[in-house]
């Protein structure tokens, strides 16, 4: 095998998005947003509530049609090839899509069940042992925790060894521990090789997990880089006796203006 062929692959983008937009009547909600996000990276798609996340996450996974532009994930367009893109992605959304009546075994075995897979029960089994859920296998959902629950809902979504997977806001209404509990399967998904697009409101999340961060603002890319590349787009930190380095947030802020600051919270829920 060539290095040359090797590197194409390499550079080919896992998700590529180009010039999308979407309106609902007279609301424009995307406005030419562009984007990509490579093999095996996480994505924060950063913005307050509204910014349009939740739609531009619709439309890659084929579930909402852009009303211009293109975007392809795994080389699959999503307008053309919906099949093929749904073939290759698993999308989690802000609650968690779980049977409270079963148990965490039987929620995972069903899907497996569901997608044809061989052994289901050890497909449940294995996954349970990942996301270290093993111990209430047996025990119904219902009497799960917040974090619990996410854990295996984000464990559901890899039935299938998707490449890419979709988390919009997963954390939305997590306490801090259980949030962090996410954040650790969200790196281990990164380091295992799956790509990541990740929506989030909350600013530490995506400085916490994200290889990129783009923030999405009234229907518009108006930043995508590194967080080390963001903090370029600030004044120098002043010196005192310590450098001082921007906050993501104060990053944002800066970016989308302070009247969006009530919207950005922390600890605000979607």
């Amino acid at each position: 095998m060539s290095n040359t062929g090797t590197a194409g692959r390499v550079r080919e983008p896992a998700i590529r998005v180009q010039n999308i937009e979407k309106s609902y009547k007279q609301l424009h909600v995307l406005r030419g947003v562009s984007f990509e996000v490579a093999p095996g990276s996480v994505l924060a798609l950063l913005g307050s509530n509204g910014a349009g996340k939740t739609t531009m996450v619709r439309i890659l996974s084929t579930l909402l049609s852009a009303d211009a532009g293109a975007a392809a994930v795994n080389g699959y367009d999503v307008a053309t090839d919906p099949l093929g893109v749904r073939e290759s992605i698993s999308l989690t959304g802000q609650f968690a899509a779980v049977d409270e009546i079963l148990s965490g075994r039987e929620n995972l075995a069903l899907v497996a069940k569901l997608r044809h897979l061989n052994a289901p029960g050890q497909v449940a089994d294995d996954l349970l042992a990942r996301f270290s859920l093993s111990d209430a296998a047996t025990r119904k959902v219902s009497t799960y925790s917040g974090g619990m629950r996410r854990r295996l809902d984000i464990a559901m979504s890899l039935i299938g060894q998707p490449t890419v997977i979709f988390l919009d806001e997963p954390t939305t209404g997590l306490d801090p521990e259980a949030r962090i509990e996410v954040w650790q399967v969200i790196r281990e998904l990164a380091e295992q090789g799956t790509t990541v697009l990740l929506t989030t409101q909350y600013l530490e999340e995506a400085e916490q997990l994200a290889d990129r961060i783009a923030i999405l603002h009234e229907g518009r890319i108006i930043a995508n880089g590194t967080l080390a590349e963001l903090k370029q787009l600030l004044p120098p930190a002043t010196v005192e006796y310590v450098e001082k380095q921007p906050t993501l947030e104060e990053i944002f802020l800066a970016l989308v203006g302070n009247d969006s600051k009530k919207n950005t919270s922390s600890r605000e829920r979607s």
